[in-house]
């Protein structure tokens, strides 16, 4: 073995706690972008096999009753290479011993014919094999989907009754199945495997029992290589308005895809954002911890070269010593990002279903870590061991000059009552300004990821607290099968436990403003509602009596629009026709393109009689179930929720992968706080090892010697607190405006709870530290100490 490697493990023997450090938080910052990257990119390996397997369309439609010939029309316009028709229903669905009410999607098939676009795959059970389709009994064989089933305990053989059409029929389950159009199955964007499902049947019984034999209702379309997807929704829409047909919508517009989309975007933020904080932090350690070597080995960097050995060897010597560092920490960050990246996907399962989805790394995220974490090192080690390269040997050989002290900031400023023990602190963390900025830095860095790590748990509860409590002040909510007259508002009012109805109208619209155009929905509301309200981010109500037609602002962002201008709405229900409105006020939502009008102002817009699409209730404490199972007796009713249960089923899933990741970020911003505090204690105390000795001769105490080197500490983590919390406010803004997409932000919201365990957690941190620290002080051998004077 050369001596230069000897001198490097014996080097590596002497500091290995310190290297320790340093490796842990470059694992931390390695194994969140592997975790982060590599959870995400084994999402989207597996939406893209998904979708090229079971050949997913890139169009979709919907109309109220369109002839199947309609089809080869379709299908032979430019840019059209395959049109598929189905005949699909919303149900409601009632489970033997569930009062939960339950929605579930009915998709008709043909068995003898599959699915040539968003193919069903078979996750269990057998297929639909067109012998029993419909048994003698009336009931029905179907397939249901897989997340549904697996929440519901479903089985090949367990019944369950359907609404259909107004008459309730038995559905045997034969099976469990996958589709590219359900990947992500959930009502209104939120993850509810419990209370939807989707269930493939006969297509010819479902459509006789909704006379659609020889219709179909639901279009999916691959375009022809090259097409232009604008061009062929225009031409599209123009043929299908004749038959109801709504806004023709591309793969982004489509629920379970723009999901997959939103979560795939939101990762790969976290992933880039955070680990950069953590290699940051990195790179100051080791440049601190190298400089610090390397002076404090200026003698045999003298003698090495005096020996002849070149400066080359002598800077890769040094590049050695941390390539060795940040090697172990590059080790242990794959195996952090595996695991917890397996972890992750695990956690997928629950939101996204494919028939394959297993935790790939890809071997270019590996050669990105790689990369990274050399560049790492190098960065923060350059200046470091450059220096030896200039240092020459009759330099090297003098000890370095002392210090130059002066008076301190706080002394010029005529602050002069300071004990001698904290002027002198204060006057060496003066003396290295850019050490001390940057160990605050760091600590800063450590207060703010966990701020943010908990700011999702307060978002979240902002979020639920918004739109289940002051938003939405019912208990059951309940749409019709089409728009009807408010009449059924008194049926609905006659049920038991029911206080108050109010009424509800949601139409589709295309808005138009100039060349811009946005599909959105007019929800009409009652115009001094109490039971379902238009809040804004900050939990404002705002009223609708006349205020004419209220948008989200980022609606009026991508119309163009102000208060007082008029829009264009294409009514995308009913007959066709376009309305002119009037904007009357905007409103900061955090979910959509959002429009809003009085209920009976918006039905005389549109010309017709006091319609209304669905009510919202409120119910006696303690007699919700009753009413359910009083609801499922209306045949004008085609669904119901209950807030309670809803809330209870996103939170089931939701709350906990918040507390996971909070605890992540937390495990990992106190990795860095332990880095930099110690680091820092350890450099100071090699630094000051003879003026702590020679104050120890002199008689003072361990504590009073402890106190000058631990009152630097205390000062930077005291400084860093607040500088911490401010810098987590900054970095929450800035991830809540890359994460914001038309359809969803996280409010800016921290809780004072936030700020102190993130103070709490580093605090912590910093003891732990010090105590290490005031051991080794403890242990200080003068005697060897003062030997030497550095």
């Amino acid at each position: 073995m050369k001596a230069l490697d000897r001198k490097l493990l014996r080097d590596l023997r002497l500091m290995w706690s310190q290297a320790l450090t340093i490796a842990l938080v470059v694992a931390s910052g390695i194994g969140g972008f592997i975790t982060s990257l590599s959870a995400v990119d084994s999402l989207a390996l597996a939406r893209d096999d998904f979708y090229a397997d079971a050949r997913f369309a890139d169009l979709f439609a919907a109309v109220k009753r369109a002839p199947n010939a309609l089809a080869a029309t379709l299908a032979a316009q430019p840019g059209v290479a395959e049109v598929q028709t189905t005949v699909e229903q919303m149900v409601r669905v009632e489970l033997p011993g569930v009062s939960d009410p339950i929605l579930g999607q009915l998709i008709g098939m043909d068995p003898q014919r599959p699915f040539s676009l968003n193919r069903v795959s078979l996750a269990g059970g057998r297929a639909l094999d067109g012998a029993g389709v419909r048994r003698a009994d009336g009931s029905l064989e179907v397939l249901v989907s897989e997340g549904f089933a697996q929440a519901r305990g479903l089985k090949p053989g367990s019944t369950l009754k359907a609404l259909v059409n107004g008459r309730q029929r038995t559905l045997i389950v034969v099976g469990t199945a996958l589709s590219p159009e359900f990947v992500f199955a959930g009502l209104w964007g939120m993850p509810d495997l419990r209370g939807f499902g989707i269930f493939w049947m006969d297509r010819e019984a479902l459509a006789s029992a909704y006379d659609m034999n020889g219709a179909f209702n639901r279009i999916a379309i691959r375009l022809a290589p090259g097409a232009s997807e604008p061009a062929v929704i225009d031409a599209l829409s123009r043929l299908l308005a004749p038959y109801g047909g709504r806004q023709v919508n591309g793969r982004a517009d489509q629920t379970s895809h723009a999901m997959l989309d939103n979560e795939i975007k939101e990762q790969r933020v976290l992933g880039t954002v955070l680990p950069a904080i953590f290699l940051g932090v990195a790179a100051f350690l080791l440049n601190v911890v190298v400089s610090r070597l390397v002076a404090t080995q200026r003698e045999q960097i003298a003698a090495l070269k005096a020996l002849g050995y070149p400066n080359r060897d002598i800077a890769v010597h040094y590049l050695k010593l941390v390539m060795l560092i940040v090697a172990v920490g590059l080790l242990l960050g794959m195996v952090v990002g595996d695991r917890l990246g397996t972890m992750f996907t695990g956690l997928y399962t629950e939101f996204f279903r494919f028939p394959r989805f297993e935790h790939h790394m890809a071997p270019w995220l590996l050669l990105v870590s790689m990369g990274i974490t050399v560049a790492t090192a190098v960065a923060g080690t350059l200046n470091a061991i450059l220096a030896t390269v200039r240092l020459a040997p009759a330099e090297a050989m003098r000890p370095p000059a002392p210090g130059r002290y002066r008076r301190t900031l706080l002394e010029r400023l005529g602050i002069q009552a300071m004990s001698p023990a904290l002027r002198m602190i204060i006057r060496n963390m003066e003396r290295r300004p850019w050490r001390t900025t940057i160990s605050i830095g760091g600590v800063a860095a450590a207060v703010a990821i966990v701020v943010l790590g908990n700011f999702f748990r307060d978002a979240i509860e902002y979020i639920v607290d918004g739109q289940f409590n002051v938003a939405m002040r019912s208990d059951v909510a309940v749409w019709m099968v089409e728009p009807g007259d408010d009449i059924a508002r008194l049926d609905l009012a006659r049920l038991p436990a029911v206080t108050q109805v109010e009424s509800t109208r949601f139409v589709p619209v295309t808005f138009r403003h100039g060349h811009r155009s946005e599909r959105s929905l007019i929800r009409g509301y009652e115009g001094r509602a109490v039971l379902y309200r238009v809040v804004d981010a900050e939990n404002h109500a705002t009223t609708l009596e006349g205020m004419g037609l209220v948008i989200t602002d980022r609606l009026a962002d991508k119309l163009g629009v102000r208060v007082g201008d008029t829009l264009l709405a294409e009514v995308e229900e009913g007959r066709p026709r376009s309305v002119a409105m009037t904007v009357g006020a905007t409103v900061r939502e955090m979910m959509g393109l959002n429009a809003y009008m009085d209920r009976e102002a918006l039905n005389r817009a549109l010309g017709d009689g006091d319609l209304s699409s669905g009510y919202v209730l409120a119910v006696e404490r303690g007699r919700e179930e009753g009413l359910l199972e009083a609801i499922k007796s209306l045949p004008r009713v085609a669904g119901a929720f209950s807030k309670a249960t809803m809330l209870r089923n996103m939170q089931e899933i939701s709350a906990r992968n918040v507390r996971i990741m909070s605890t992540i970020l937390t495990a990992f911003a106190a990795v860095i706080a332990v880095g930099v505090v110690y680091n820092n204690a350890r450099i100071a105390l090699a630094e000051r090892g003879w003026e702590l000795a020679s104050l120890r001769v002199l008689g003072f105490t361990r504590a009073e010697v402890s106190a000058l080197l631990l009152g630097e500490l205390a000062i930077v983590i005291g400084v860093a607190l607040p500088l911490g919390m401010a810098l987590g406010f900054g970095l929450v803004h800035l991830i809540s405006g890359l994460l914001a997409s038309d359809q969803f932000y996280f409010p800016v919201v921290i809780l004072p709870r936030t700020y102190a365990w993130a103070a709490l957690c580093v605090l912590c941190a910093g003891v732990v530290s010090a105590l290490i620290v005031r051991r080794r002080i403890d242990t200080l051998d003068m005697v060897a100490v003062l030997k030497t004077r550095e």
